[in-house]
């Protein structure tokens, strides 16, 4: 198959740090145009709407979607409706219809849908998979804890409605949690606390059960100072497994099992270009079907306002 034709639309920090990097060592693709309100991508021709770039650019074959998810389903509908093949960064939009509707298009113009959970690329997760499928489990705790003026530092998008709060990092944890898994979890309760003068929670806890009664709890917190926590500890028969830094490492017992390199970002165009060629979608919506299960569940705790 010759080389993928392939434009970003929406040039920020998480294009530049991740987006960019992986697709310029995956030798599947060639970089050919950018569409941005306010980035450029040296190099490539670049314009400032998507509309303008499909429209001077027939010859782009797939297009990544990495703005804000309040923005993103407009996008792909422009996109698919033009015949490309279409990779949406986390989390796939902002609501669970459209994104169910993007795929229905997708199928129906016999292009690709690629709903991307990066942090279930992570060095540990397939480890941590295969040794959940081999003893039960007693338990789960979920610890999801960051600073959200480190990570997200004056980006109103992210407090406003669809644009998620906390559970933006939460839904990392739901994506590599709903793969480890042997069998699916349901909510059974949340406590959302949304700051007085924002319309997405900054902290949320979640009780979580599956059809054999595991005990499953999530914490995911906004607020956290000094060391970062993106860890999950499962109890099971065969010992504490600790999948730590965000998928990073296994531990069991207190040994560590494995551990390799970061590489989230290059995994996924891999995976991007391997659907292309096979003519498949891969749009799992577990993660994002948790998020508004909490928001529908959930009890509403208003805290203090929040301020960069």
């Amino acid at each position: 198959m010759p080389e993928i034709n392939l434009a970003i639309v929406g040039v920020g920090k998480i294009v530049r740090d991740q987006h960019l990097p992986a697709v310029a060592a995956n030798g599947d693709y060639r970089l050919v145009a950018a569409a941005s309100r306010h980035g450029r991508v040296e190099g490539i021709d670049n314009f400032t709407s998507i509309e303008a770039m499909l429209a001077a650019m027939p010859s782009i074959d797939a297009v990544s979607l990495c703005m804000p998810p309040q923005y993103r389903y407009e996008a792909a509908v422009k996109a698919l409706a033009a015949g490309k093949h279409v990779f949406l960064e986390k989390p796939p939009g902002a609501t669970l219809s459209e994104v169910a509707d993007l795929a229905a298009m997708a199928e129906a113009k016999g292009v690709s849908l690629f709903a991307s959970w990066h942090s279930r690329y992570a060095p540990a997760v397939e480890a941590a998979r295969e040794f959940l499928a081999g003893t039960p489990i007693r338990s789960m705790r979920v610890s999801w804890k960051e600073d959200v003026r480190q990570w997200h530092p004056n980006q109103d998008w992210i407090w406003q409605p669809g644009g998620l709060g906390v559970f933006d990092p939460g839904i990392n944890a739901l994506s590599i949690v709903t793969r480890i898994l042997p069998r699916p979890v349901f909510a059974t309760a949340a406590t959302l606390e949304f700051p007085e003068n924002r319309d997405a929670p900054i902290a949320a806890s979640i009780a979580f059960t599956d059809a054999a009664g595991l005990d499953l709890q999530a914490e995911f917190d906004w607020r956290q100072t000094g060391r970062q926590s993106w860890d999950i500890v499962a109890s099971t028969e065969a010992g504490e497994m600790v999948l730590s830094e965000g998928g990073a490492k296994l531990s069991v017992d207190g040994r560590l099992v494995h551990e390799q390199p970061e590489r989230e970002y290059p995994a996924l165009y891999e995976r991007f270009a391997q659907i292309i060629k096979a003519g498949q979608s891969d749009v799992d919506l577990a993660p994002l079907r948790h998020v508004a299960d909490a928001f529908m569940l959930g009890r509403r705790k208003v805290v203090e306002a929040f301020h960069d």
